[in-house]
């Protein structure tokens, strides 16, 4: 009985090189199948497929790269983070927190004054301690070779003035006038600024509060953003 089962037992282990063969056979089968299938390729199929490619990132790749605009992404100024560094730097020796915001946007980099900085209430008459303000903003000016927007802004409540009819007359009075201190006591180029006058009609808060309408009440002074981008 241990003879035979014995027997059975070589018989066996001799037969398994067969199957290992068949296994070799059919992934050797397998693999040249691939081959063939990828050596065939329908190139009348990959051509449209790549065409179908090309027509769909022509926009989304070549023309975006060129504008370096992605979706999402605004492109980083660095020229006016810099001149944002210059500016805070410039006005931190007035110790003005409260009462100075600089902002930087598409247009450039802006630096918002309480209007009682520079001139009292109702009027547009500079005050004497605004001129160190200007002339602050004359040397940073001169300094990024920035153009210059001067922009005056009041609260929606009613003027009393002899003077001036409105808000809206009030405050192109005030950028008016800071305009001719930067041009004649400064000596920044005409060609350099510009004034204007916007009265209630550009508010950054509300004026159903006493602290928003302080905040509206404001001189806007832009550099202007080249538009070359520089």
């Amino acid at each position: 009985m241990m003879r035979k089962k014995h027997s059975h037992d070589d018989q066996e282990n001799a037969d398994r090189w067969v199957v290992s063969y068949a296994d070799f056979i059919t992934l050797l089968f397998a693999f040249f199948t691939t081959l063939y299938a990828i050596s065939h390729v329908d190139l009348g199929k990959l051509a449209r497929f790549s065409g179908s490619m090309k027509s769909a990132f022509k926009v989304a790749g070549a023309e975006s790269m060129n504008s370096a605009v992605i979706e999402g992404v605004k492109p980083v100024n660095y020229a006016d983070m810099g001149l944002e560094r210059d500016i805070r730097a410039e006005f931190t020796r007035y110790a003005l927190a409260e009462a100075v915001i600089i902002s930087r946007d598409a247009r450039g980099v802006t630096v918002s004054f309480n209007d009682d900085l520079f001139f009292p209430s109702g009027v547009a008459d500079l005050k004497p301690e605004a001129r160190p303000l200007l002339a602050s903003i004359a040397a940073l000016a001169r300094k990024s070779r920035r153009a210059l927007a001067l922009e005056g802004h009041a609260d929606n409540m009613p003027l009393k003035s002899e003077r001036f009819a409105s808000n809206l007359e009030l405050s192109a009075a005030r950028a008016a006038r800071i305009y001719a201190v930067l041009l004649n006591e400064e000596g920044i180029s005409p060609d350099a600024m510009s004034a204007s006058g916007y009265g209630e009609y550009r508010p950054i808060a509300s004026n159903a509060t006493p602290e928003g309408r302080a905040r509206n009440r404001r001189v806007d002074i832009l550099f202007a953003t080249a538009k070359n981008g520089t």
